[in-house]
């Protein structure tokens, strides 16, 4: 834990359930979390409730807000050693067909937000700090289906981002990961109806990605990695028969 006193992790979309779990597991290993969302509120009364506030800074930042993503990044207390992009934004397919309004939502904070403030992380070449960046992408992102397949395309180019980035970043000795997560017991997934075999809970997730290593890829659970692998080899005709 001493190794780790001094750094600091930037989180953010910090108010996703996921996110919330990172910030405990970070600050038990002895980090400390600058926590960034819209809503601050409601993140300064989680720090408060877990007793986090000596270790978690909550700071505000709106991944659309493209605009103040260089004076929010320069204004940070302190240069991050890890930045874990969790902001995330969902409307079922139909929606997204019929309303272009919510699809946009979905490309603005899924992927549009986290190239704006992640590239000004990532070029800031005065930060010596900097060691990984960890994005949260997801299945949905691996094979175009018919059932989410807006939602899926700004999981697939966040995904193409992150993995042409860790190129970049490499002669740097920075790591990027991509964490390829399925269905997790969130807020962002409540209501929709999907197979309990397969939920994952919040801080399970939280856990790959706190103790992520030097792959690209990161799939939590064994049940996903075999899902993920089918996906990647399916021929197009039967994923065409996928819902």
């Amino acid at each position: 834990m001493e190794q780790n006193k001094a750094k600091n992790v930037l989180i953010l979309g910090a108010n996703s359930d996921v996110a919330k779990q990172c910030m405990k597991q970070y600050v038990q290993k002895g980090f400390s979390v600058m926590a960034a969302s819209r809503d601050t509120g409601s993140l300064e009364h989680f720090v408060q409730e877990n007793k986090l506030h000596s270790k978690v800074t909550v700071l505000s930042f709106d991944a659309v807000d493209f605009a103040a993503h260089q004076n929010f990044y320069a204004a940070l207390p302190a240069k991050p050693h890890i930045v874990v992009y969790a902001a995330g934004f969902l409307v079922d397919n139909a929606s997204a067909l019929e309303d272009f309004e919510g699809a946009q939502q979905m490309m603005m904070v899924n992927y549009m937000g986290a190239v704006s403030i992640l590239n000004i992380v990532a070029m800031d070449k005065e930060n010596k700090n900097l060691e990984r960046i960890i994005g949260l992408s997801s299945l949905s992102g691996v094979r175009g289906r018919k059932s989410n397949f807006v939602y899926g395309s700004t999981k697939a180019a966040f995904t193409t981002y992150l993995a042409g980035l860790r190129q970049e970043l490499a002669s740097r000795n920075i790591t990027v990961n991509a964490l390829v997560i399925g269905y997790i017991r969130t807020k962002i997934n409540a209501g929709l109806q999907l197979n309990e075999s397969l939920i994952m809970e919040p801080d399970y997730v939280a856990r790959y990605i706190v103790n992520a290593g030097n792959s690209f890829t990161i799939v939590p659970n064994f049940k996903w990695k075999i899902i993920y692998l089918i996906l990647k080899i399916l021929p197009e005709s039967l994923v065409a028969k996928l819902p």
